[in-house]
């Protein structure tokens, strides 16, 4: 579901005066609430809640919140597009860069199938990988990240 999909829904509710819509598909859960603060006309506007549903056992509450990430001065090498990714070439060669390679900006760290292209992304960034967030062939979103570099 994208962004214009969401407009639409949030559209509909507008114009049927529905003050909660929620669907679940998969692992993909949106819950729409339209109220809270009154802005411009009158309007309530429509309240966005997005939060991926984990694979567990029904009526048990969530587990305990996690604690806030310790502040890091390493880099993120995010995904630039939606698809799904490789570490190395092909299946016969080595990852493109393991914990420890030292990369520069131009430096390829993996492949990024989509639409049957293949897209080779970049460090963008000068130091050495600290940590492979991705497992290979795992399908990725736009912004996600997938390794993690310690800046030189």
């Amino acid at each position: 579901m994208d962004l214009k999909d969401i407009k639409a829904i949030i559209d509909l509710m507008k114009k049927n005066s529905i003050s909660e819509f929620e669907l679940e598909k998969q692992d993909f859960k949106i819950k729409l609430k339209r109220g809270g603060f009154t802005p411009v006309a009158g309007e309530e506007p429509a309240q966005i809640i997005y939060a991926p549903v984990h694979g567990g056992p029904a009526g048990l509450p969530p587990g305990p919140a996690a604690a806030p990430a310790p502040v890091s001065n390493e880099i993120e090498i995010k995904s630039p597009m939606i698809g799904t990714f490789y570490r190395a070439p092909s299946p016969e060669s080595a990852p493109y860069v393991d914990i420890g390679s030292e990369v520069g900006p131009e430096t390829v760290v993996s492949i990024i199938e989509a639409m049957k292209v293949m897209n080779e992304i970049k460090s963008e960034v000068r130091g050495v990988i600290t940590q492979v967030l991705i497992e290979n062939g795992k399908p990725v979103e736009f912004g996600q990240p997938l390794f993690k570099v310690r800046p030189l």
